[in-house]
């Protein structure tokens, strides 16, 4: 297996960026100290000429993998032509109805954006708008951005020393079974979590809930599925309290998970989805959708420039994020996700044999996750100066993979296929094995 340290090349465009490089860009990248130059399919090469496997996919917004050829025609045949404005155009149209058929009824009604941030503050203002409320529940260790709207919502110590925040943000436990926050185990607590997520809210609301924002699955807090029967048992919440129901599924959205959209894999019906990341390949391009009712009996939301955005949905965006789902459906690649994940999580599933720090494997399609604990009664995270080794000794020997915290979380593009899968998953299990000694 061969070894990469970080080259000449990428250490001086490093080097020389950092002159003016504001920080606070990802962890994951100052890391591994490396800079790219290329990449194709799930493959990225760097600077010096070194490859490098992707099981990242630019934190799930490579849903085609790098330079998918029908991807790039696309936006280099739209940009020779037009690239901004709010008019319509025949891209937008054909984005819109490609959109109309994946989605389930009622779901018809889409505004489009350029950031993540944007659409689910876009969302929480229609969503206020049509009740007349202004509270929202979201959930611990969810993650819904980073913009001030949003930051409320953030369901983790990520959110400590910005300040004031806005008002009318209530936290509620998810359903994280391996790390259950009521010390309980699943099926037998009885759903327990969403009796203490209705005590909450009814406890701290002023009886103004406007909507109830959740992802499927979450993504930043470490790939975490939550039981079958719980999303239902949360839209229920919802309905009880007289809120929109919200599923983000900004990482979970297009194929990720092994169905075209997260909230698929139970029986809910959202009134709102936000989609993102892996809808535009790596082009910047996001949605609200939402029912015909939730969309225009939502005044002033509904009202002419109020919901808009003056990139969002435009010629070369709508271009990009209809080739990348042309080619979901064309290359099969939801089947795909549900086919290669399944292989990969069967894998994963034996390192809880072989590594005895490894505590919990997890994950839908090519979503996929797990912890790494020092001990697995009291499940205490490993110590970080050991996921920062993990991290760096599996850039080193070429694969991307973001474990440099104690859940790991993989997620390559779609377009993996097994063998690849498998190579990747034979360096991590390398890397394990080699870094056991030290945990002990």
């Amino acid at each position: 297996m061969s070894h990469r340290e970080p080259g000449p090349e990428s250490g001086k465009l490093i080097s020389d960026e950092q002159q003016w490089m504001a920080p606070g860009i990802q962890r994951l990248a100052t890391m591994a100290g490396i800079a790219m130059e290329s990449g194709q399919g799930c493959l990225l090469q760097d600077a010096d000429g070194q490859t490098y496997l992707d099981f990242m996919a630019g934190v799930g917004v490579a849903s085609l993998g790098h330079s998918h050829p029908r991807w790039a025609a696309a936006i280099s045949s739209q940009a020779a032509k037009l690239s901004i404005g709010s008019f319509t155009s025949a891209p937008r149209l054909a984005l819109l109805k490609l959109m109309a058929s994946l989605l389930p009824e009622p779901l018809r009604r889409v505004q489009l954006y350029s950031g993540g941030s944007e659409a689910v503050e876009a969302a929480l203002r229609l969503a206020k708008a049509h009740t007349k409320k202004f509270e929202v529940v979201a959930f611990w260790g969810g993650f819904h951005g980073k913009t001030g709207g949003v930051l409320p919502l953030i369901g983790d110590p990520f959110k400590q020393g910005w300040g004031p925040l806005a008002p009318g943000a209530l936290l509620v436990p998810y359903a994280d079974c391996y790390r259950c926050p009521l010390k309980t185990s699943y099926p037998g607590c009885g759903l327990a979590c969403v009796d203490m997520a209705r005590q909450q809210v009814e406890a701290s609301s002023q009886g103004s809930v406007a909507a109830l924002i959740v992802e499927p699955i979450q993504g930043t807090a470490g790939n975490v599925v939550p039981p079958p029967d719980w999303l239902p048992a949360i839209q229920q919440m919802a309905r009880e309290i007289d809120a929109l129901f919200i599923s983000d599924e900004m990482i979970t959205g297009f194929g990720r998970t092994g169905k075209m959209f997260a909230f698929e894999h139970s029986d809910v019906q959202p009134d709102m989805i936000t989609l993102g990341k892996g809808f535009g390949g790596g082009f910047p391009v996001t949605a609200v959708v939402a029912t015909e009712t939730v969309a225009e009996e939502s005044h002033p939301w509904s009202k002419p420039s109020s919901s808009s955005s003056s990139v969002g949905g435009n010629p070369l965006a709508a271009a990009a994020a209809l080739a990348t789902l042309e080619t979901i459906l064309e290359e099969d690649l939801v089947e795909n996700s549900r086919v290669v994940g399944a292989h990969m999580l069967a894998r994963m599933e034996t390192w809880k044999e072989r590594f005895p720090f490894v505590g919990d494997v997890r994950g839908k399609g090519l979503l996929l996750g797990c912890d790494l604990v020092s001990d697995r009664e009291t499940k205490t995270p490993l110590p970080t100066k050991l996921t920062h080794k993990i991290y760096t000794e599996c850039v080193r020997r070429g694969l991307l993979v973001m474990a440099y915290g104690a859940r790991v979380r993989i997620n390559p593009p779609l377009v993996i296929s097994e063998e690849e899968a498998d190579a990747g998953l034979d360096i991590f299990e390398s890397v394990l094995a080699d870094v056991a000694p030290e945990i002990g």
